[in-house]
């Protein structure tokens, strides 16, 4: 049910830049932890979330756009986008980490193995006599909480999702639709995840499934990150039957860190000898990655107060715990972007070269794009590009993590060119 709080919800009021606004960047010095949390995301844990994926009736694989003239164009020997427009009907990739912590929670609950836990048996009279129902709890800026209501709604059970101030109708209306109960409330979003978890607290059979991490509330997270696995277990075999043995860097986003940490993770487990470079980007204003790593210290940092940004996906000042962990020992670039990279992107993807596959890629799935097109076609990011070995040797895997999930801000972007390149 919706609440009438929703209705402050408006698109979000975002002065453009000056186009002096630059990306920045600082190479990872960190020193190492003993990385215990990386077996999180080891090929064996992907595999049983990939499993239980497949159970879905609506499972099918993403496309792996190959951006073959584009990148010829840019000069690097391939380039292609995981495009998680097409999961699940949800446009977007975040299902796959809410239903599969869902699942395993039920699975402890009722002492059952995960690998029972199938979509047949989730939806079955069994686990409502077996289970009954609880009551998932979370916080979103749109994405996690439309799968983790759409979960809810197919497997029975109830859902509450609250989301930060300036979230836009069109992502608050999709998940009204799944019959969960939705509030946007004036906090941001690491207030409405500690809103949630006291609310799961104080509710009988009630959770909280959140993609973020912290001390005491570990294993939900964890099962999250193996979630996202599936999405790169499949890349992964993707650009294998493309002909190209791995990628050799790998672009992605960060929020609180779950999806880069899940991603780092998975391809550091795969190739142990010989991993990708991997480049981690945030919108500027949520920055918590990046300002840890330029820190130095191996601390996380948080980024606390407003944080206004077109890539709304990202506005997590709070790092996951989890993810951080896996972040900091392994990768190679931590880079803070501006709202005009990701625009750059929404733009490059959406009206590609002439003979590539189109790609919707919403504000938070574009911002890889947008980098690494700036990075090959400007000299100003020349340090960067080198820091990073990115020249005509590269094969580069990037990861549009959402279409047109906010389509009036899609089209001010794609169509009107709001948030111009510098």
């Amino acid at each position: 049910m919706a609440s009438a709080r929703a209705q402050a919800g408006k698109p979000p009021e975002h002065k453009e830049e000056a186009l002096s606004e630059k990306i920045k960047w600082v190479a990872n010095k960190m020193p190492k932890s003993d990385d215990k949390h990386l077996g999180i995301m080891s090929l064996e844990n992907v595999e049983a979330a990939r499993s239980f994926h497949r159970s879905f009736p609506q499972y099918d694989v993403t496309p792996l756009a190959k951006l073959d003239r584009l990148a010829g164009e840019l000069g690097l020997a391939n380039l292609a986008v995981k495009d998680e427009s097409y999961r699940f009907g949800l446009n977007a990739f975040k299902v796959l980490g809410g239903s599969f912590a869902m699942a395993n929670y039920i699975a402890g609950k009722i002492g059952r193995p995960v690998s029972e836990m199938t979509y047949d048996y989730l939806t079955s009279d069994e686990l409502a006599r077996d289970f009954g129902q609880a009551t998932f709890f979370t916080a979103t800026d749109g994405n996690h909480g439309r799968g983790v209501a759409w979960a809810a709604n197919k497997l029975g059970q109830r859902a509450v999702v609250h989301m930060p101030k300036g979230s836009v109708k069109s992502r608050f209306d999709n998940i009204a639709a799944e019959g969960a109960e939705v509030t946007i409330e004036d906090v941001n979003y690491d207030e409405c995840v500690r809103m949630a978890a006291a609310e799961a607290e104080a509710c009988e059979n009630g959770v909280i499934v959140q993609d973020t991490a912290w001390d005491g509330y570990e294993e939900i997270p964890s099962w999250i990150m193996e979630g996202y696995g599936t999405m790169a277990s499949e890349a992964a075999e993707q650009y294998a039957a493309a002909g190209v043995e791995r990628p050799t860097h790998v672009f992605v986003q960060a929020g609180v860190g779950s999806l880069a940490g899940g991603v780092v993770g998975y391809f550091t487990n795969l190739f142990p000898d010989n991993p990708p470079t991997f480049v981690v980007m945030e919108a500027d204003t949520a920055a918590c990655l990046y300002k840890g790593a330029l820190a130095g210290d191996g601390d996380p940092r948080i980024v606390d107060g407003d944080m206004p940004t077109i890539m709304a996906g990202l506005a997590c000042g709070e790092p996951n715990t989890l993810g951080w962990d896996i972040l900091r020992n392994h990768v190679s670039v931590f880079v803070s972007c501006p709202n005009w990279v990701a625009a750059k992107g929404m733009r490059v993807l959406g009206a590609p070269r002439k003979g590539d596959p189109r790609v919707i890629s919403g504000e938070s799935g574009a911002v890889g794009a947008g980098l690494v097109t700036t990075l090959m076609e400007s000299d100003e990011y020349a340090e960067l590009r080198e820091a990073i070995g990115l020249d005509e040797t590269s094969s580069v895997l990037l990861f549009s993590t959402e279409g047109d999930t906010d389509p009036v801000n899609y089209r001010r972007v794609v169509w009107d060119g709001a948030y111009p390149a510098e």
